[in-house]
């Protein structure tokens, strides 16, 4: 069954209105641990423009935010080292949906309950357009880009691993 096409407003969402952005909405049927590959699917996208928001963390347990192409992994070597860092490691569920303030596979990262360092794979830019979480369960919006950059001041980095 399909959803209704209209989700009712998010803390992301709101944001995005607030900031003059115009976005596409993209209800789905929400798979626990189903993540980026099964929304691309369900959708009928490119897992590639499907983005991902990670939550992670430092050495010394500061949070930061990951934006990830949705068939990609984040090498944690990779990227702590184009940040200076000894680690990176992704946050514990309880953990991100703290700092976040959205559930574990409804993370948005726009108005997140903390502020976060935001960076983004730099091949990601390059997209006309990408879905990223809207701050709900089965809810993708579909943006340009540059919008992390402009909204989120989003660091490209380059630490995409296949899976």
């Amino acid at each position: 069954m399909a959803k209704k096409d209209r989700v009712s407003e998010t803390p992301a969402t709101a944001f995005l209105r607030q900031h003059g952005v115009v976005f596409t909405e993209h209800p789905y049927d929400y798979l626990e641990h189903g993540g980026a590959q099964h929304s691309a699917l369900v959708l009928g996208m490119d897992p590639f423009a499907v983005v991902k928001t990670l939550i992670m963390q430092d050495q010394d347990d500061k949070p930061m935010v990951v934006l990830m192409h949705g068939n990609h992994k984040v090498s944690t070597k990779s990227l702590a080292r184009q940040l200076g860092l000894k680690s990176i490691e992704p946050c514990a569920p309880e953990v991100a949906n703290r700092h976040s303030g959205y559930l574990v596979g409804g993370t948005s990262p726009f108005a997140t309950r903390r502020a976060m360092p935001v960076f983004i794979e730099a091949s990601i830019l390059a997209l006309p357009r990408i879905c990223i979480n809207g701050g709900r369960r089965g809810y993708l919006v579909g943006i340009d880009p540059q919008v992390c950059v402009q909204l989120l001041d989003a660091k490209p980095v380059n630490c995409a691993l296949a899976e």
